[in-house]
């Protein structure tokens, strides 16, 4: 499987994508990992059309992949290691992150028959890896705004104007982007069977889906360049700015004939997620590149931000071993996830308080070991 190896803190390191990067991994696991089962509104996806704070999340990391694959390249080049030693790590990379992805979908039961092969790391590495190769064979923008334009515009050319099999043309003959009546849909039924899909009808990680998801990370790539730029700082901020408003802009717009949604990954909503990452992105790198602000403030983020992967395998893996230990308790069966959260948290405010206050101490948890490797500087690679 994969090689865990020490590496030191670099000087020079553009600390908000660090931030940006564990804001967002610290995000994740708190709307991941709810104790009851009911939550505030924006920490739960939008039921379709629409979306909420926790429908940005994906996207947002999917997003800082495509950057990391710039100052990743570029770092190891400036050590003189050739492109085609590159690109086999990349493939390598990838083909661990993938099967990291295939742990966490079946940890800790491991049932052959049902096991989910999409997910959040199968898509990362997927993407990972085209933008790896793309990057390697040239750094020019104009090579990455295509593949966005193309994924994009493709994207909603499949889903609005080619009849699905057995239904028509969506928006005529049946409701554009209704939910089991879709190209997304199709295809996954027809190459996975129902028990290995997410949804049992659609996953919100099909196969087509990542198409977009493909230019979430070029988008990523592109700002990754500008970052590198020789442009002074605060003109990159507000570029990071202009395209933010551009991304949030164009993506309502679009919302108009292509609806804003995550299940289905739609064109409008990698422009208006891009836009939202893009905000927050600014505003860190205004703080902590441009200002120099005390790294202090941002340290939580700083923890998790440099052992992301390692963050989101501890917090899936942990909440599939508290799901999975079962045992009896006032005569009924539970499982320690749900013991604990009755336990503990259940009684204390609103339901909806309760199962967040539950996320956030799970937060914690979760961060521990990263503080631990952080402490030791420590930072986990693939």
């Amino acid at each position: 499987m994969a090689t865990l190896v020490r590496e030191e803190v670099k000087p020079g390191r553009v600390l908000s994508l660090d931030v940006v990067r564990g804001i967002v991994i610290a995000f994740m696991i708190l709307v991941n990992d709810a104790g009851g089962r009911e939550s505030y509104a924006q920490l739960e996806h939008a039921a379709w059309n629409g979306w909420t704070l926790t429908d940005l999340v994906f996207p947002s990391f999917l997003f800082m992949v495509g950057i990391a694959v710039v100052f990743a390249t570029e770092a190891r080049l400036s050590k003189g290691e050739t492109k085609r030693t590159l690109m086999r790590h990349a493939l390598y990379r990838s083909v661990v992150l993938f099967c990291f992805g295939l742990i966490v979908n079946a940890f800790p039961l491991f049932h052959l028959s049902t096991w989910r092969i999409y997910g959040v790391l199968q898509r990362i590495a997927i993407c990972y890896l085209v933008m790896s190769a793309a990057y390697l064979l040239s750094k020019k923008a104009a090579v990455f705004v295509g593949i966005t334009v193309a994924s994009l515009v493709g994207y909603y050319v499949i889903m609005r104007w080619i009849p699905v099999p057995g239904y028509g043309i969506p928006g005529r003959d049946v409701p554009l982007l209704d939910m089991d009546h879709n190209w997304v849909a199709v295809i996954d039924r027809a190459i996975m069977p129902a028990a290995r899909l997410y949804q049992r009808v659609r996953d919100p990680e099909g196969l087509l889906s990542t198409l977009p998801a493909l230019g979430t990370a070029a988008l990523g790539v592109l700002t990754g360049l500008w970052l590198r730029s020789a442009r002074p700082a605060v003109t990159k901020v507000v570029g990071l700015l202009a395209a933010a408003v551009s991304g949030i802009v164009l993506g309502e717009i679009w919302n108009i004939w292509f609806p804003i949604n995550k299940k289905m990954w739609t064109s409008s909503y990698v422009l208006f997620a891009a836009g939202c990452t893009l905000l927050l992105l600014a505003v860190c790198y205004f703080l902590f590149d441009v200002r120099k602000a005390r790294r202090e403030w941002a340290y939580p983020a700083l923890v998790f931000g440099s052992n992301a992967i390692t963050a989101y395998m501890v917090s899936e893996l942990l909440a599939g071993a508290l799901g999975a230990i079962r045992f009896e308790s006032g005569g009924a069966t539970t499982n320690l996830h749900r013991f604990i959260f009755d336990g503990v948290f259940a009684h204390i405010g609103s339901p909806a308080f309760a199962s967040l206050l539950f996320a956030l101490v799970y937060v914690g948890v979760c961060w521990i070991p990263n503080w631990v490797l952080y402490r030791k500087k420590i930072f986990l690679k693939v």
